[in-house]
């Protein structure tokens, strides 16, 4: 299993804007898809978007779509989630992590994880 470790996270107010990074380690890295999910307090987990690894074919979910744009860099083994326009409704938890399948919404579909990064928007 790999290892993932998000950074960019913090406070900005809403209309700003964020650049979450995910970069993995390990030996070997070579996921059919990369996502990104969120999870606010008592909330379950959430999925945001998605890229797969080869070609690049991206998906969002309809709460972020035209505001947040995801992206990677194969060579840096790194995934990328520049999130503008943030809204209050935006905060939450958000984690990195990969996946075998390509099309995948489903966190239970995703084998790795990395801790996650707080993003905090204020009204």
């Amino acid at each position: 299993q790999v290892q993932l470790v998000e950074s960019g996270g913090g406070l900005v107010q809403a209309g700003g804007s964020l650049r979450l990074s995910c970069a993995a380690s390990g030996r070997t890295f070579s996921p059919y898809a990369m996502g990104w999910f969120r999870q606010a307090p008592g909330k379950e987990r959430e999925f945001v978007a998605r890229i797969r690894w080869t070609g690049g074919t991206t998906y969002y979910a309809d709460s972020v779509k035209d505001r947040f744009t995801i992206s990677r860099d194969n060579a840096k083994n790194t995934v990328y989630l520049q999130m503008n326009s943030l809204k209050p409704e935006d905060s939450a938890i958000y984690y990195c992590a990969a996946s075998s399948v390509y099309s995948a919404t489903d966190p239970r579909r995703f084998g790795s994880w990395g801790q996650g990064t707080q993003v905090t928007v204020s009204s």
